[in-house]
Parts: C-alpha cells; sequence; structure tokens
C-alpha cells in the first residue's frame, strides 16, 4: 500500500436485528445501495456484516458500479463468499479511480433462501435502496416492475477507500435519532462548508439501549445492549473522532409487567448507571485513539410513556454530559431543539409529531449545532 494513503470509510452503518417475520427468508434476489464517497481514492473494500444472524449466509456475487463501469467483488479471490453467524467479512481490496463527492454504487444477489436478520433501518438525504428479483448485479436499470425501494440495509455496515492521509472519518453513535437524518444532514453541511477531507459515518441502530435489550423475538430487533454494540460498531478504517447521543430508551422503554410483560420496570436505570456506561464508552472510544462528543438527550414531553420521573433521569443525566470533564465536548441536542419557554418538549417546529424523534428541521439544527473544530 502506499505510504501516503491509508484506508477511510466513506460510510457505514450499525447491523442489528431484522424483525423476525415469516417471510425474513428470501431467495433469488438482488439488494442495491448506493453509497455517497465524501472523498476520492485509489481503492474501494467493503464489509458484510453477519452479526445478527444465526445461520450461514452465502452471497453469490456482489459488484461495484463505479464511473459508468461495473467491477467484480472478490473475497480471497473467490466471488462467491459464505459468512458464518455473528461474524464478517471483509472484501478484497479493488484497485479503481473513484472521484470526490460521487457515488459507489454496491449490488449483491442471493441465489437460495438467505436469513435476512443482520439489518438496520436508516433514512435521510443521502440514504436509498432497492431489492429486486433476479441477479441484477450487472444491470444499469433496474426494471420497475421487480424493484423495490427499501430503507433497511442489510448486511453492508461498511464502504471505506484508500485515499490521502488528510482526509478522515467521524462516526456518529446512537439509537434510532441517530440512525434517522441529522448525519447525513452533517455531511452536506460539510460539503456547503467545504470541509471536504470529513466523511460522516454512522453507526446507530433503532431502539437500542444502554444498558437493556430483549429476549424476545416481539422486540428483538429494537436490538443489541451498549455493551454488544460499541466495540463491534465504532472501530473504523480512519476514524479519529466519535459523536455518542444515546440512552433516551433505556429512560423511556420500562413501562410495567401489567402494561407489558418484556418492559418490566426493572429495566429503569438509574442516573448512576447511565453514566457508568457512558464512562465505559468514552473509555473505549480512547482506547482507539478517538475524540469524544457526547449530545445531550432530546426532550419527551408528549411521548406515550412521558413522566415526570423520566424527565428526571433525562435532566439528570444530561446534566452530567454537559459538566463532565472526561469528553472533548457537549453537543448541547436538547438545547438546540426545545421550547425555551417549556423545555420538556420540543419546539414545535423541531418535533416530528410524535415527541420523541425530530422533524426534518429538527434534524438539520442538530447538524448545524455540531462545533465546527469537527469538521476539518
Amino acid at each position: 500500500m502506499d505510504n501516503s494513503m491509508h484506508w477511510a470509510s466513506v460510510w457505514g452503518n450499525a447491523i442489528s436485528i431484522g424483525e423476525n417475520r415469516p417471510e425474513s427468508y428470501n431467495k433469488n434476489l438482488t439488494f442495491r445501495y448506493p453509497i455517497y464517497s465524501q472523498f476520492g481514492g485509489k481503492a474501494v473494500r467493503l464489509t458484510f456484516d453477519n452479526y445478527c444472524g444465526t445461520e450461514d449466509v452465502s452471497f453469490d456475487k456482489v459488484t461495484v458500479f463505479i464511473n459508468g463501469k461495473f467491477y467484480p467483488v472478490t473475497f480471497g479471490g473467490d466471488r462467491k463468499v459464505t459468512i458464518p453467524a455473528e461474524k464478517n467479512a471483509v472484501s478484497d481490496e479493488l484497485p479503481c479511480e473513484i472521484l470526490p463527492q460521487t457515488l459507489i454504487i454496491v449490488s449483491f444477489y442471493f441465489e437460495d433462501f438467505t436469513q435476512l436478520r443482520s439489518a438496520v433501518y436508516t433514512s435521510g438525504p443521502l440514504t436509498e435502496g432497492i431489492y429486486a428479483i433476479g441477479d441484477q448485479t450487472e444491470v444499469d436499470l433496474i426494471p420497475q416492475d421487480i424493484a423495490r425501494s427499501t430503507n433497511i440495509i442489510y448486511f453492508l455496515s461498511n464502504v471505506s477507500v484508500l485515499t490521502e492521509y488528510e482526509n478522515r472519518t467521524i462516526v456518529c453513535y446512537g439509537d434510532s435519532i441517530t440512525a434517522q437524518d441529522w448525519p447525513e444532514y452533517l455531511t452536506l453541511r460539510c460539503n456547503r462548508e467545504e470541509k471536504l477531507h470529513t466523511a460522516v459515518i454512522r453507526r446507530a441502530a433503532s431502539g437500542t439501549r444502554m444498558l437493556r435489550e430483549y429476549n424476545c423475538i416481539t422486540y428483538e430487533s429494537y436490538g443489541m445492549k451498549g455493551s454488544k454494540r460499541f466495540e463491534h460498531e465504532v472501530p473504523t478504517d480512519g476514524a479519529d473522532t466519535v459523536i455518542i447521543q444515546h440512552g433516551i430508551n433505556d429512560i423511556i422503554h420500562p413501562v410495567g409487567t401489567e402494561v407489558n410483560p418484556f418492559r418490566p420496570m426493572s429495566d429503569l436505570p438509574t442516573v448512576d448507571e447511565l453514566i457508568d456506561c457512558m464512562k465505559y464508552y468514552i473509555s473505549l472510544a480512547r482506547s482507539y485513539g478517538y475524540k469524544v462528543y457526547v449530545g445531550t438527550l432530546l426532550p419527551i414531553e408528549g411521548w406515550r410513556t412521558y413522566a415526570p420521573f423520566r424527565e428526571v433521569i433525562r435532566s439528570e443525566f444530561n446534566e452530567w454530559i454537559r459538566t463532565t470533564d472526561l469528553i472533548d465536548g457537549c453537543i448541547d441536542f436538547d438545547l438546540a431543539v426545545r421550547d425555551p419557554e417549556r423545555p420538556e418538549r420540543f419546539l414545535p417546529i423541531y418535533d416530528s409529531g410524535d415527541h420523541l424523534h425530530p422533524s426534518k428541521a429538527g434534524y438539520k439544527r442538530m447538524a448545524d449545532i455540531v462545533p465546527a473544530e469537527l469538521l476539518k
């Protein structure tokens, strides 16, 4: 490898647990994801992750489409790769010219019945994907009548390019709020401000908690707890910074077994437990050599399980985030989107309507308040 270059991730996602449904197996199916590459490079490699699978998954064919040309992707020299349950596979280095601010279109095909369990939902202005019947891995324009759009990313967890050392990656770690739009709006902000050496990627999964996880098929798609996720997801090619925004689901999920047998009130954490888990995240991130920024938790008044005792936990945890000297900085997302006259709730323009997730304007606001010092 050229000593003046290094591998840096231009796109990434968490791998979580796909919802358990009877149609969770499929065959003769191609998935295609257009991946935005913030910076250019001389080669690309892909990571496919079966971390949440319970059986082997065989990829019959993988391609990338770059600058008008399809390239075959290999694994140890072979076109086909089988990934055991709970394992991943990194492709061979694929030499090719990648231009800055362009798309790397990744396609992969499953000939036989495949367990579609390792997956994550994402959304945002740069997110799109499709699945289609048959092997479409080298078809430029897939016919609309055999294809359907999807916001679920199956197996693909990372795309890295071999690029100049000045190019680097920020990792955004969290739950559904981070799985949705604000990291992609941060990418668009980097472009507006000509911070073109910085790629912003996600490691986020909806429903996840810091301290707990569900062991039932009804809620298993809410994902794994932080002690399983963080060290698996956050180490990333070319990354030097992580932004952590996690913990609201720990506070809002428990309702008592008389309401829901899978959500006992004993799951409700103390503030000290949340702080201890955040310290664990920080310690791991420091071991990777990363700078660490932590975002405060957003308002929740009006959410269906809102209660004053939950607000106390949220407020006290946020105060610790604002005042701790263990991190490089607090990003006060809460202050940015809350109603100044009633700080327990969103300012209406920033509320999606469910009183938990921001609106598009709210996600843009979150991206806009990320400190400029993070964007080189």
